[in-house]
């Protein structure tokens, strides 16, 4: 890229985040997408995916996405027949094609427009409970704390959507806040065929990052034509590091706008809260990936925020917030907070 296409980059991401997320919420035609037998893609994200949908930049996409299990293992669990979605019934006896992931993810979708060198922004608009219930498994960073006999490791908890807490145990609520663990694209590079969706990378993924929730974006970068964007793993609520594998797994409705930035080149995800900015590094070694994400931290700084580099890294040790998102999926990730609040202009 010459210096000017990146000041010229630079200037449009500064100007898009000037504006509040609501701001930016331009109406697009809605089109819904059901998860069913034909528009999942179970365990991989690919740029040879055949395109579920076809959808201009700026649209809305009212999408569903089912829990990663199976009806045998909830009904094992104590969940009754009847309660299984019949979709992902559905989805469990026809889909044969899988892999090399675990994830059940509905996509993909073609984004009129995007290119490699491009950033696709996922707003989420609006995540609903469509069933009562999630799961919790027990595996992860310390399996020796969990039930040897590996049919009691799943625990059903139930969902009040009306309190928007699940009853963990006597005593014990969890206030709900429903995200998607898994939003992603085709990887990088094309010939590489199909990625697992079980590790994130640069192309987003199963980032797992709790604070993606309704009323936030998420910035990918771009890597074949059309983006390819796919979503799944829904998650009712979640800690940080994910530790045992599994949050509250379920199903989940969302209303997501999808917008293309031309020229907005990134070279990891990013993400923006209505208090903060969020960027993000996953590796298989945790140091590496903390690096990264305060790298990208400090990049974001200069580039979006006109600060040298000293100072940007500087601010990043006095403000920012340095976590663990998840620890468990093959690669570990990191996300860096920096809270709105310190830029009083």
């Amino acid at each position: 890229m010459t210096t000017s296409r990146t000041a010229l980059a630079a200037a449009a991401i500064a100007a898009l985040l000037a504006l509040p997320l609501v701001a930016r919420q331009a109406a697009g035609t809605v089109h819904r997408l059901e998860a069913t037998p034909q528009t999942v893609a179970w365990g991989y994200y690919a740029a040879a995916a055949k395109p579920v949908l076809r959808i201009a930049s700026g649209d809305i996409i009212d999408v569903d996405t089912l829990l990663t299990s199976t009806p045998e293992r909830l009904e094992r669990a104590g969940v009754p027949p009847d309660q299984v979605q019949a979709s992902l019934r559905a989805i469990v006896e026809q889909v044969k094609d899988k892999g090399p992931g675990g994830h059940i993810l509905t996509g993909p979708v073609y984004v009129e427009g995007a290119d490699p060198g491009d950033a696709l922004e996922v707003r989420i608009l609006s995540i609903d409970l469509p069933i009562a219930y999630g799961y919790n498994g027990c595996s992860g960073l310390l399996p020796d704390n969990c039930d040897p006999d590996r049919a009691r490791r799943t625990r059903i908890i139930p969902l009040d959507r009306r309190t928007m807490t699940a009853a963990f145990a006597p005593g014990i609520a969890i206030p709900l806040a429903p995200f998607f663990g898994s939003m992603g694209v085709a990887p990088p590079p094309p010939a590489a065929g199909r990625v697992s969706s079980n590790p994130p990378g640069t192309h987003a993924g199963n980032l797992d990052d709790k604070a993606l929730v309704a009323g936030t974006s998420l910035f990918v970068p771009v890597h074949a034509p059309g983006a390819l964007f796919e979503v799944g793993d829904g998650h009712a609520a979640q800690g940080d590091g994910e530790v045992d594998q599994t949050a509250i797994e379920t199903s989940l409705r969302g209303r997501l706008q999808i917008v293309v930035h031309k020229g907005m080149t990134l070279a990891w995800p990013r993400a923006e809260t209505p208090t903060a900015y969020i960027t993000m590094g996953t590796d298989e070694d945790l140091t590496t990936a903390t690096r990264t994400a305060i790298q990208q931290m400090v990049d974001f700084l200069v580039t979006v925020k006109g600060l040298d580099r000293q100072s940007a890294y500087q601010l990043t040790s006095i403000a920012g917030d340095v976590a663990i998102t998840e620890l468990v999926d093959g690669k570990v990730g990191v996300h860096v907070t920096m809270p709105k609040r310190v830029f009083t202009e």
